[in-house]
Parts: structure tokens; C-alpha cells; sequence
């Protein structure tokens, strides 16, 4: 019961991660920088759990805003490129953040133990869950419920003015701006709004495993991190959820037993999945037909 609690956290994580490039994709923007963000995140709550005695959820909010805050003075640079050349200077962006934790050793006393970040050792000892009680089962229902309101707040996004904005611009930067939308605003706003989720994300990874280091936010992560939208379907948030299910509970998990046969079939379904459905899992169709079902068995 344990491993499966223990994927149903994986899950809930990486649904973070891709909910965080979900918000940037919709405005038409490819963006590696993610991993770099949840670092910032995992970093941040790690530090003020561990290093300052904050409570839990203090904490993550804190790694979220300051993780939101790097998104914000990333975007104004960054968002001034397009295409390839955004990809390039968020990569960039990814592998500062990793190599700066490479390289950042700041450790405290704390009885016999000497505990926090030690470079590229990593961050040991981030044991917040086992030292008040917290069972496996606690954290999955923690992490998750975390995931709901942040769908729940993307989902009423999408039905807002806000949501409207954000697909003008996705779908037609030239006919968005002659409407009077201020383009790096939004663009900024979305970069800024994906990074304090992704922030969110990277707090509860520091602390449901216990020790993280730079080797966890590498470039793989951020292509997750936009792969789970991509193929699940920027039509709902609901989309991310599905391919972070078919990612990591079916290709990761469900064929591990293939061993390193798995990562060349990895990559061919996902290809195939793709050429089946080009607009993601959940399409605008599908959820349409989703929403005429649940309609009629209302009435």
C-alpha cells in the first residue's frame, strides 16, 4: 500500500509541475524554465522548515512566492524572444538555478547533526512528515488536496476574462494586441502564475522525499513539465491530470518491468499517442462530449 502511495504523491507533484507549464502554454509560450522554479521552491521551504522552524504551510507559501517572484523578473527578459530562442534562454535559466545549488553550502548546528544545503551533496534531513506524525497515507491526502485547489482555481481561470485573455493571445498575438491587450502583461502574468505553482510543487517534493539535490531539476524534468499539457490537451486543466496518470502510472511504472527496453518504448508511445491525438487526450471535442454526458444524466 506504500509503493502506491507513495506514486499517488509522485502524481500529485508532477500534476503541479505540469499545471505550472499549462498556464505559460496557453499563452503561446514554450518554457523550460519550470525545473529552475521548482527548485527555487523546494529550496526555499526545505531551508524555513528545517533551518527556521516555520510551520509547513508557511513555508511552501513562501517557497511559491519567491519562486513566483524569480518567474516575474525572468519574464520581462525572457518574454521579449519567441520560439527557439525563448526555449534557449529558459534552458539557460534551468541550468543557472542548478548549478548555483551546486555550488551552495549554507549548514547549522542542530544537536550532533549538522543540517541544510551542502552543495552537491544536497539537502539531507528534511524530515518535517516523520517528526510530527505524518503517515504515507497523510501526505497523499495532503499533496492532493493541494492539487484540487489549484485546479480548482486554474479551472474557474479558464472560464474567467482572465482565461479569455490568455487563449487571445496563445492564438493570435497581433489580433489580441489590436483588441488592447498589453502582451507582456499577460505573458508575464502567466510566467509569473506557472512559477509559484511550479514553486508550490518543488516544496512538496523537498519534503515528502526527504532530501533533494541539483541533480533533481535538470532539463528531463522541464521537458515533463511541458509534455504532461502537450499531451493531455490544453483544453482543460483536467488534460494534465490524465497524461500525468498515463506518464508516470503507466510508461514510468507500468513497464518498468521491461527495464531499459522501457525508455525506447517510453518515447515510441508517447510519439504514437500524439499522431492519434494531436490535440492532447482531452480535446475540446472530448470534453465537450464529457460535458453533454454529465448534462444529461443531471436531467
Amino acid at each position: 500500500m506504500d509503493f502506491y502511495l507513495g506514486l499517488l504523491q509522485i502524481m500529485g507533484v508532477h500534476t503541479l509541475l505540469g499545471l505550472s507549464a499549462y498556464v505559460v502554454l496557453q499563452t503561446g509560450q514554450v518554457s523550460l524554465a519550470q525545473a529552475g522554479f521548482m527548485a527555487i521552491g523546494a529550496y526555499i521551504a526545505a531551508m524555513l522548515t528545517v533551518l527556521s522552524g516555520w510551520p509547513l504551510i508557511a513555508a511552501l507559501i513562501a517557497g511559491a512566492l519567491v519562486a513566483g517572484l524569480t518567474a516575474c523578473l525572468v519574464g520581462f527578459p525572457a518574454l521579449r524572444v519567441h520560439g527557439l530562442m525563448l526555449v534557449v534562454a529558459t534552458i539557460a535559466f534551468t541550468e543557472i538555478v542548478r548549478l548555483f545549488f551546486f555550488n551552495f553550502d549554507y549548514q547549522i548546528a542542530r544537536g550532533s547533526l549538522r543540517v541544510g544545503p551542502l552543495g552537491g551533496e544536497g539537502f539531507r534531513q528534511i524530515r518535517y512528515f516523520p517528526e510530527n506524525g505524518w503517515t504515507t497515507l497523510h501526505v497523499a491526502i495532503f499533496i492532493w488536496t493541494v492539487v484540487a485547489l489549484v485546479m480548482a482555481a486554474l479551472w474557474w481561470m479558464d472560464r474567467s476574462r482572465a482565461g479569455a485573455v490568455l487563449r487571445a493571445v496563445g492564438e493570435d498575438e497581433i489580433a489580441a494586441q489590436s483588441c488592447g491587450i498589453n502582451l507582456t502583461a499577460v505573458k508575464v502574468s502567466a510566467m509569473t502564475a506557472g512559477g509559484a505553482i511550479a514553486g508550490l510543487a518543488g516544496g512538496l517534493y523537498a519534503h515528502y522525499t526527504t532530501h533533494i539535490e541539483q541533480s533533481n531539476f535538470t532539463i528531463l524534468l522541464a521537458t515533463f513539465a511541458i509534455a504532461y499539457p502537450i499531451l493531455g490537451g490544453l483544453s482543460s486543466v483536467f488534460g494534465t491530470v490524465a497524461a500525468v496518470i498515463f506518464i508516470q502510472g503507466f510508461l514510468v511504472e507500468g513497464l518498468r518491468f521491461l527495464g531499459d527496453w522501457r525508455n525506447l518504448l517510453f518515447g515510441a508511445l508517447i510519439v504514437l499517442v500524439m499522431n492519434i491525438r494531436p490535440s492532447g487526450l482531452l480535446d475540446a471535442r472530448t470534453m465537450a462530449t464529457l460535458r453533454r454526458l454529465f448534462s444529461r444524466k443531471e436531467h
